[in-house]
């Protein structure tokens, strides 16, 4: 089975309404809590898209160079959904998902996602040949059912397969102590491997929810921490 099968199916079955991850931008001010079944339609489209759009088989790259974000989730978790290995490296991926001004260099695919908070497209049509993302997505299915089962022997990211990534969350998540009552706050980037892991998937495979805030305003942390009721900080 898919990272996405293995560590976000379980938590979308315990508790579909449940809070996944409340995403804090402190530059513009915005605060957005997505629940566990709205990352999972947003991971099932971008699965579907990956799949019957661009063509994207097990083992196929698929290059994730977003930062830490709700879109974010969806796009890791799609990919992986699909049987697609994650990575940092454009070149040679079927398709690179990139925030607005960044290029994608020998990508087969460029897709802008808009990073907007409530999940509105780019404002105009991105240049070059790329995509836009979020209106891609947007009219494919909220269901996803993979074409095959992929073994724990398969590549989740170029340094760690299925098993072995797994393995990595699930002793995070035990050496922090998240578990399904947790609020974790962070606000580390999500870079291969050790930021993914530690920023994202420990709080997947311990069962939490996560609070995770760009351009933190260190003023804001105390009041931050008791009106989310955070339980444990990285």
């Amino acid at each position: 089975m898919s990272v996405t099968e293995i560590l976000f199916a379980p938590l979308l079955a315990a508790g579909p309404a449940r809070p996944l991850i409340t995403h804090y931008d402190d530059a513009t001010g915005t605060r957005v809590e997505l629940s566990r079944a709205t990352i999972a339609n947003w991971a099932a489209k971008t699965a579907n898209w990956l799949r019957d759009e661009h063509d994207v088989e097990p083992g196929d790259a698929v290059a994730v160079l977003l930062p830490a974000h709700w879109q974010t989730v969806g796009a890791l978790l799609g990919a992986w959904w699909c049987g697609a290995i994650v990575t940092d490296d454009p070149a040679g991926a079927k398709v690179a998902m990139v925030p607005p001004g960044v290029d994608a260099p020998g990508a087969d695919v460029v897709a802008v996602a808009s990073l907007d908070p409530m999940g509105r497209g780019l404002p105009e049509q991105p240049q070059g040949g790329a995509v836009d993302y979020l209106d891609d997505v947007r009219i494919h299915g909220d269901d996803f059912t993979p074409w095959q089962r992929l073994p724990g022997t398969a590549q989740a990211i170029p340094t760690s397969t299925v098993d072995e990534l797994v393995a990595q969350a699930r002793a995070r998540a035990d050496a922090l102590g998240i578990g399904a009552d947790s609020r974790v706050l962070s606000s580390l980037a999500w870079t291969l491997p050790d930021g993914l892991v530690a920023g994202l998937l420990a709080v997947l495979a311990g069962g939490g929810s996560l609070v995770q805030v760009s351009s933190p305003n260190p003023d804001k942390l105390a009041a931050r921490v008791a009106s989310e009721r955070i339980t444990i900080q990285l």
